[in-house]
């Protein structure tokens, strides 16, 4: 197992890409620190079913990410509780679709606090411990739109390049220090994140469910298919292992070709 008794802390880890990292962390041995919302019966069943699968501890935080100060309690349970934060991922995100000049400023707000400002308040809370340790890894979900745009993302597209950009400093000033700083760019995933945009979506373009599925989130990807969450999970692994230790300040697309047309 290559993460044992190594601690993980996952931003938005109640469902979705997030949950399945932390799962996947898990059955590689770290003990973990899910965050997010959710229903309460719902993130204990999660809590307790990577505790049981996989022999490892898990704890839950309900902090909320737009918060620095609660941010900081984040970092310091999981130091707290496990003596470190080994991998951090950043993968807490929100998303809203208006054009610009209908754009509610407070979610403009919202997603740029949220999917960009509190990594920044995550990893300089956490790299402090892994330059102690002379050990890290920092893993940032950014997505396909890190690297190009589609109308109505005016906010979520210009965090996730900020996100980018933040990631390839903190590589650069953690190069010497045993900790890497990467991101992850899916494409279209199959999440609670993406239905719940279809019906903005459906309403900024005049369409069907159907056709924002086929017309609009599938016609962006080449292989015609939704990347999985545990495709996702595999490669932030991957990203977390030795193997991977001369990979920093990467943006790993994984898109099914979008952003290579």
């Amino acid at each position: 197992m290559i993460l044992k008794s190594k601690s993980a802390v996952v931003t938005g880890s109640t469902s979705g890409i997030g949950l399945a990292c932390a799962r996947a962390f898990a059955k590689e041995g770290a003990n973990i620190v899910l965050n997010g919302f959710g229903k309460p019966e719902d993130i204990e069943a999660a809590r307790s079913g990577i505790e049981t699968e996989f022999g490892v501890k898990a704890a839950y935080s309900p902090a909320d990410l737009t918060k620095p100060a609660e941010i900081e309690g984040l970092i310091r349970l999981a130091e707290e509780t496990y003596g470190s934060v080994d991998v951090l991922v950043n993968n807490a995100g929100v998303q809203h679709v208006s054009p610009i000049e209908d754009f509610p400023p407070e979610k403009w707000e919202q997603i740029i606090s949220l999917n960009l400002s509190s990594a920044f308040y995550t990893m300089r809370a956490a790299i402090p411990g892994m330059k102690q340790r002379g050990w890290g890894r920092i893993i940032n979900t950014a997505s396909a739109h890190s690297m190009v745009a589609s109308p109505f993302k005016s906010a979520y597209v210009a965090a996730k390049h900020g996100l980018v950009g933040l990631s390839k400093t903190a590589a650069l000033e953690l190069a010497t220090h045993g900790i890497t700083v990467n991101c992850i760019s899916p494409g279209y995933v199959w999440t609670p994140l993406v239905e719940s945009q279809i019906p903005d979506t459906m309403k900024a373009r005049g369409m069907t469910k159907d056709e924002v599925i086929n017309e609009v989130l599938l016609k962006a990807q080449p292989t015609k298919a939704f990347v999985t969450i545990d495709q996702v999970a595999a490669l932030a692994v991957f990203l977390a292992s030795d193997a991977a230790s001369q990979i920093t300040g990467a943006n790993m697309a994984m898109d099914g070709g979008w952003t290579a047309q």
